[in-house]
């Protein structure tokens, strides 16, 4: 028998080893590839420990890690709106002024203020005199109007159903002393005794028998009070 190898194992040896060539080759090719790709980028300055950005139809590029942006929130703007200057308001006009009397004060009838100077001095005097005693002098009605007068002689005639009934207790305006402040009626009872007994020693005398109230000025002080008179009597117009 021949030992030679048929011929169809010869050819199965020569494909494997044109195959195990075609490898080879094709391996050295590829790194001789590699080698040039980076000697040119040696040449070209890229470094080989840089990402390459790789890119894909509708992907973004990958490189480099993006920088943060600072978010700036916006500040809303303030309206600047012109305001006129104030002005300092201008005085007006000083218009000359005539001075005005002082109204007259107008005095409590309950007091001494507006009696005559002759009847409140030496009614003050009395009044402190009794107030030493003991007793207290007050002024029930000093000075009126005549307004009041009127009033109180027409409510006496009202009173006594006549005209000449009521003006001894009540005189008219034009000739009653309260209006003229030159009368004065006091209170209480104990102040009435006391003036009416010691009245004399400062000039203030009680002038009628039915108005134990009723004081003036009738006498110097120190001197008896002249007599009195029954009630008041009304002049003949």
């Amino acid at each position: 028998m021949s030992h030679d190898v048929p011929p169809r194992r010869n050819t199965m040896a020569r494909t494997r080893l044109l195959s195990v060539i075609g490898v080879v080759g094709v391996g050295g090719v590829v790194g001789a590839l590699l080698l040039w790709h980076a000697q040119v980028g040696e040449v070209l300055g890229l470094g080989a420990d840089k990402e390459p950005v790789v890119s894909t139809v509708g992907a973004p590029a990958v490189g480099a890690p993006p920088t943060t942006t600072k978010l700036v929130t916006p500040t809303p703007s303030r309206r600047t709106t012109s305001r006129p200057t104030p002005t300092a308001p201008t005085a007006p006009p000083k218009t000359a002024t005539t001075p005005s009397k002082k109204p007259t004060p107008v005095s409590r009838e309950e007091s001494i203020d507006g009696l005559s100077p002759k009847l409140k001095s030496r009614l003050a005097k009395a009044i402190t005199a009794a107030k030493a005693d003991g007793v207290r002098i007050s002024i029930t009605s000093g000075r009126r109007s005549a307004a009041k007068q009127q009033r109180l002689l027409n409510d006496a005639i009202k009173k006594y159903g006549s005209y000449k009934l009521a003006t001894r207790w009540v005189l008219p305006p034009k000739y009653s002393a309260h209006v003229q402040g030159k009368a004065v009626d006091i209170g209480p009872a104990a102040a009435m005794t006391w003036l009416n007994k010691n009245g004399w020693r400062y000039g203030v005398c009680r002038r009628y028998d039915n108005e134990p109230w009723h004081f003036e000025a009738l006498t110097t002080p120190g001197k008896k009070c002249p007599p009195r008179e029954p009630h008041a009597v009304a002049k003949a117009d």
